[in-house]
């Protein structure tokens, strides 16, 4: 395993983040996919032995049953000061008033929510997950440092936004000295890359870490588009809403990696990876693996060196794409 310093913080994160939105109750959310704890729990303990420290999570995931199961896991799994752990804040959790969002009151009482559940006294990285239209971002910069501050936690992040929001957030910090945020999840791949025309720039100016989601487009990348359906490609609306399987563009990008990965022996999700692993300021791309195969291949990525020729064959074919995750 290789590690690297998240931004411009002193901690050091594995370079294969462990995405566990696929762990969670089918039963509590729209996600009919997902995995349950009894399955969720070798996948976790193979991250580990494999050298991943950093794992992901969201309140809003099962409706905190991803953060349950994640934090019983690595209390069985590993000792706490060994792992980084990274939850959000923002999305529905309840029908109150006050049950989503990023007002003082929501995310005071959804921090102490998740480390219920995470089973532990502090979050490495506390991220918001989306922006709030409704609150101040003063408001909700405020709030994040006092959660740094009382010690619940280390680092503050962000996910998913425009980047003049994303700049206003750490305006409003710097100008009342508040604690500044030093990592963007944002939705990042070879077949959506309109995140590098604002966003990645203002994140290597600033000294900010990508932990990039969605990093092989939901299976996209790592197979043919017309090959046999899973549970996932059938029901995850979402991820249909953020790509189209009728673009030609886009498949040829994929038969591009296809020809690379079959160049190097490697499977293509390998190199899909290599190429995020080698753009700055990546620090670590977001795996969601529901098989410990998926594991298997992300860490393998990392031996996997591109040329700079491969890489802009791989980039060469993209066409500007509509916005998606934060329109």
């Amino acid at each position: 395993m290789e590690y690297a310093r998240l931004g411009s913080t002193g901690m050091k994160v594995s370079r294969i983040c462990l995405g566990c939105m696929g762990f969670g109750d089918a039963t509590r959310w729209i996600h009919k996919w997902v995995l349950n704890e009894e399955n969720s729990r070798p996948i976790i303990q193979k991250a580990l032995e494999s050298g991943i420290n950093f794992f992901d999570t969201a309140n809003v995931y099962s409706i905190g049953a991803s953060e349950e199961i994640l934090g019983r896991a690595l209390k069985d799994f590993a000792r706490r000061d060994e792992v980084v752990i990274a939850t959000k804040v923002f999305g529905k959790m309840s029908d109150y008033p006050n049950g989503s969002g990023l007002s003082r009151k929501a995310i005071m009482s959804e921090i102490d929510k998740s480390l219920k559940r995470l089973q532990t006294d502090y979050v490495d990285l506390y991220q918001i997950h989306r922006w709030d239209y409704e609150t101040p971002i003063e408001e909700t910069m405020e709030t994040l440092n006092d959660i740094v501050r009382t010690g619940k936690a280390r680092y503050i992040g962000a996910s998913a936004m425009w980047a003049w929001q994303f700049q206003k957030a750490l305006y409003v910090s710097e100008k009342h000295g508040w604690t500044r945020f030093v990592s963007m999840q944002n939705h990042l791949n070879l077949i959506y890359r309109e995140e590098e025309r604002e966003m990645v720039p203002l994140c290597r100016e600033e000294k900010i870490g990508l932990i990039p989601y969605s990093p092989l487009a939901s299976g996209r990348l790592t197979r043919e588009w017309s090959s046999e359906s899973t549970l996932r490609s059938e029901t995850d609306q979402i991820a249909k809403g953020k790509y189209d399987s009728t673009s030609d563009v886009d498949q040829q990008v994929v038969e591009r990696v296809a020809e690379l990965a079959g160049k190097h022996g490697v499977p293509r999700s390998q190199i899909a990876l290599a190429w995020l692993l080698q753009k700055v300021p990546v620090t670590a791309p977001i795996i969601g693996a529901t098989k410990i195969s998926h594991l298997e291949e992300a860490v393998g990525a990392l031996s996997v060196k591109l040329t700079q020729d491969e890489v802009s064959y791989l980039e060469e074919l993209y066409v500007p794409h509509r916005v998606v995750g934060h329109q």
